[in-house]
């Protein structure tokens, strides 16, 4: 048992990194614009939206390649990796364009689904417009570091989002406010900033690539054909990326609700609740990928029993850290009502929402820690699909904004209705897992013969 708790945290501790500076970006993004102002906060939590989503498009692709090609590298077979990542590009590579047309040449539209508000609208648009560089650049960043995580390289992962995150953070005061002679950009600033920040990041990866032996950014990939591999990957992968699509979107309608029945306050409240939760969140969500890359690894060898085994020591790691996790918002929830610029109904707003999020962390831990790391690793995301688009689109979602549209309740009412929607589904994923039906060996022998 302790062997399997060093080899996940061994595999945790970087990824904790990577998530922690993505969080000091969220974070620096927050604190600039609280000296801009509640507008370009909203605007900038409303618009962010898209990328949630366009985030959840490539988390799911990116599972689903570590759901891959983690069990065949630990079967030894980097051929097969680099169809998988080839497979991969075609898909993100779609959805980033989509995107990014869509933000450049349509932000008012995109804008206009969260809000009704003119001046919020206007930000969010130049927002989108200065974003939509990073939406292409990011489909091929996250597929390929995807690929390097899955086959244990984590370090070079991390060390490649120390230098984009702390770009990305000095370009967001550069641009925000204006310094060295730049112009003062406000939100449309964040969007800029990261827009370079993921050029730059790009850039590395392919530096990173001629370098190494092994997983390599090749664009001829997307052109090898492998039907098994593809039909694996089609069973297996994109219900991955259906799951947390699903998940992102509703999660996003959320922010809907919030923007359209329970006004600005709420929204830029919900800014800083998402700030804490995701600080909160960070160790369980890391023992998650960290867990799931080694239990793929661990079955890709066939050794069943042992997968089993360090799952029940993950779960237990995964308790302990969403409790910590739930410490961790109650001990930011002082600084940043001290800290946040809003008005004195916004900040009431804020103390509650933080409250809830105390215990929140624990029901997301567990769960992202099952349904992605877990059942995953043993190629088994369709019931996650099932499970959180019935959970999401047919129980919280119609009861929030019933709740909002037509019951009118108070919104913190509303907001707390919309927190039970973790624990609502802990019954079917728990005795999902104690199944063991998630535990398979999912490789293929004699790929590539003729």
């Amino acid at each position: 048992m302790k062997t399997y708790r060093s080899q996940i945290m061994k595999l945790t501790i970087p990824i904790v990194l990577q998530n922690l500076l993505s969080t000091a970006v969220n974070s620096a993004d927050v604190v600039m614009l609280n000296y801009v102002g509640q507008s370009h906060i909203s605007a900038v939590s409303l618009a962010a939206q898209y990328a949630t989503v366009l985030f959840m498009v490539y988390y799911g692709i990116g599972t689903g390649v570590t759901m891959l090609c983690s069990q065949y590298y630990g079967k030894g077979d980097m051929r097969a990796i680099d169809v998988i990542e080839g497979i991969a590009l075609r898909f993100s590579m779609t959805v980033a364009v989509v995107f990014a047309a869509a933000a450049m040449f349509f932000p008012r539209q995109m804008m206009r689904v969260f809000t009704p508000e003119p001046e919020l609208i206007t930000i969010g648009a130049s927002y989108l417009q200065n974003i939509s560089i990073a939406y292409l650049c990011w489909g091929i960043i996250e597929t390929y570091l995807a690929t390097l995580r899955s086959i244990g390289r984590v370090t070079i992962c991390t060390v490649l989002n120390t230098i984009t995150f702390s770009l990305n953070i000095l370009l967001n005061a550069v641009f925000i406010f204006g310094l060295f002679g730049a112009p003062k950009l406000g939100a449309a600033g964040v969007a800029l900033a990261t827009s370079i920040s993921r050029v730059i990041e790009l850039l590395l990866c392919v530096i990173v690539s001629i370098q190494s032996k092994d997983a390599k950014i090749r664009l001829s990939y997307m052109f090898i054909k492998n039907k098994l591999l593809l039909k694996d990957f089609i069973k297996m992968a994109l219900p991955a990326m259906m799951n947390d699509v699903s998940w992102g979107l509703a999660f996003s309608m959320y922010s809907v609700i919030m923007g359209q029945f329970l006004g600005s306050d709420v929204v830029a409240a919900n800014s800083f609740t998402s700030l804490a939760r995701s600080f909160g969140t960070i160790l369980c969500f890391s023992v998650a990928s960290a867990g799931g890359i080694l239990l793929g690894q661990i079955i890709g060898e066939n050794r069943l029993d042992d997968a089993d085994k360090a799952a029940k020591v993950l779960m237990r790691m995964t308790i302990l850290f969403g409790a910590i996790g739930g410490v961790i918002v109650l001990g930011l929830t002082p600084i940043f009502l001290n800290f946040a610029n809003l008005t004195d109904l916004g900040r009431h707003y804020l103390r509650i929402m933080l409250l809830i999020n105390t215990y929140y962390v624990m029901g997301q831990a567990v769960n992202t820690t099952l349904i992605a790391g877990v059942f995953r690793a043993g190629g088994d995301s369709r019931w996650g699909f099932i499970c959180d688009t019935i959970d999401m689109w047919l129980y919280s979602l119609p009861l929030g904004f019933f709740s909002a549209a037509i019951l009118k309740l108070p919104p913190m009412w509303v907001y707390y209705l919309l927190c039970t929607d973790e624990f609502v589904k802990w019954p079917w994923v728990i005795s999902h897992y104690r199944s063991k039906k998630w535990l398979k060996n999912i490789t293929r022998d004699n790929l590539f013969q003729d």
